[in-house]
């Protein structure tokens, strides 16, 4: 009887693992260990043949399988194991099913997308189709420096291959650039806050560094690759392509104010002035008095050398203009004007403004530093206070190289300029300086601490 009952359970045992120990949570916890495990120490020869089973028979168990997969075929196609793009493309995919909530969607179709274009998979319309999906489906994650430049190059070689037309091109470039500029911003918008503490002489903690870290790595990269996607569009830019190409389509689109609005201001951001420009600024400025309108007549007052006229209009463009974009250029023009007649406290003024706009816009720290720089002779009242301006010079000149990677290089060689003109360690020590306060009374105003020797 013994030996019957062992026999019968033992059959009733198999028979039941056979058809539901696959799902069963401890053996997919048993499953993800055998992965995970080696997977940490990257020890993906071990880790490997583990991933498939853990994948096909616990998909949803845990999102650590495919950050950990990731990596292992991340590492294993960066050691020259082609055949892993593949399996790295499947990934995704799975995690995107069975992970929706836990996964950006635009994040990861844009990396299957690199990933085709890396490995030269399929045609160049039919990856830039990727990318097109993967944007339009989730812009908001589609985030990566890298991808949305081979998003716009591969657009630029569809042109020169002739499968896209120039207007397509200069759409996408729009799009882009927008994206890029907004990326910019939200991250300069974080990381200005670190630097007021720095500065105010606040220490900031281990988890705030790493942030300010990440947030300039990251504007540079953005930076960088604004100044790649204008190198790609290169000449078909250039206003001989552009205002011919906008010209023969005027007079079918002279009423429409927002073609007129656009045309405008991509001329406007190209530097395409004359007869043209003029025409559709007051063409513009007759059907829809706007911010754009204002805005264009400005510009054509300040070519025309009527710096009081423009002045008028690019206020009137100010007040009217809701566009973040269109009004960070709106207060900068305004803040060039004042610079260029030497109004520098009123040139400060519009700068920050546009800062408060855009607070990437390493340039306008450059400006700000120019003219501080350049005041030394009215800021001070004896040799030392005078060239001690040179340190507000330089601090402005590293935000400048901080927020903005297309202009670090200049504003690092502007900002050690300004600390050469600046006293040095000597002269701090023949002044008795060292560690006091110098205030600024004239139109930069505030003060700065003398380093300690």
């Amino acid at each position: 009887m013994k030996t019957t009952f062992l026999i019968i359970t033992t059959a009733l045992l198999l028979s039941v693992s056979g058809s539901t120990f696959a799902q069963a949570p401890d053996d997919c916890i048993v499953l993800s260990s055998l992965f995970t495990e080696p997977a940490k120490a990257e020890n993906y020869e071990a880790a490997l043949p583990h991933y498939k089973e853990l994948v096909a028979q616990c998909p949803n168990y845990h999102i650590t399988t495919y950050q950990y997969g990731e990596r292992m075929f991340k590492a294993l196609i960066e050691k020259g194991d082609k055949t892993k793009v593949a399996d790295l493309i499947q990934l995704y995919k799975d995690r995107l099913q069975n992970f929706p909530a836990k996964t950006q969607e635009g994040e990861v179709l844009a990396d299957i997308a690199q990933l085709k274009y890396d490995n030269e998979i399929g045609s160049k319309m039919e990856q830039f189709n990727a990318f097109d999906a993967a944007y339009k489906k989730d812009p908001s994650s589609f985030t990566s420096p890298k991808s949305l430049y081979t998003y716009f190059s591969l657009a630029v070689d569809l042109y020169d291959s002739k499968e896209k037309d120039l207007q397509q091109v200069f759409d996408l470039y729009d799009v882009i650039y927008s994206k890029l500029e907004k990326e910019e911003i939200d991250l300069a918008g974080k990381l200005t806050p670190l630097m007021d503490k720095q500065e105010a002489g606040t220490e900031l903690n281990s988890k705030e560094e790493q942030y300010m870290s990440a947030y300039e790595t990251n504007l540079k990269a953005y930076g960088q690759v604004k100044g790649s996607v204008d190198g790609k569009l290169g000449i078909l830019a250039d206003c001989p392509n552009l205002v011919p190409l906008y010209e023969k389509d005027y007079e079918a689109n002279k009423d429409d104010v927002e073609w007129l609005k656009s045309v405008s201001n991509r001329l406007d951001s190209k530097d395409c002035e004359g007869a043209f420009s003029n025409k559709l600024a007051l063409r513009l400025h007759e059907l829809e008095p706007s911010a754009t309108s204002a805005y264009l007549l400005a510009k054509q007052a300040e070519a025309e050398g009527k710096s009081g006229k423009a002045l008028e209009y690019f206020n009137q463009a100010a007040d009217l203009e809701t566009d973040s974009t269109r009004k960070f250029r709106i207060y900068f023009s305004i803040a060039e004007n004042y610079r260029k007649k030497n109004s520098y406290s009123s040139a400060k003024s519009y700068y920050n403004k546009a800062l408060g706009v855009k607070p990437s816009s390493g340039i306008s720290y450059l400006r700000i530093a120019q003219m501080y720089a350049e005041s030394s002779n009215s800021c001070g009242t004896d040799v030392f206070s005078k060239r001690a301006i040179n340190w507000l010079a330089a601090d402005m000149a590293d935000k400048a190289a901080r927020v903005d990677g297309s202009v670090a290089g200049s504003a690092n060689a502007a900002a050690a300029t300004y600390r050469q003109r600046a006293p040095q360690k000597a002269d701090i020590f023949s002044a008795g300086m060292a560690g006091k306060t110098v205030s600024f009374n004239c139109w930069v105003g505030g003060s700065i601490k003398v380093p300690n020797l």
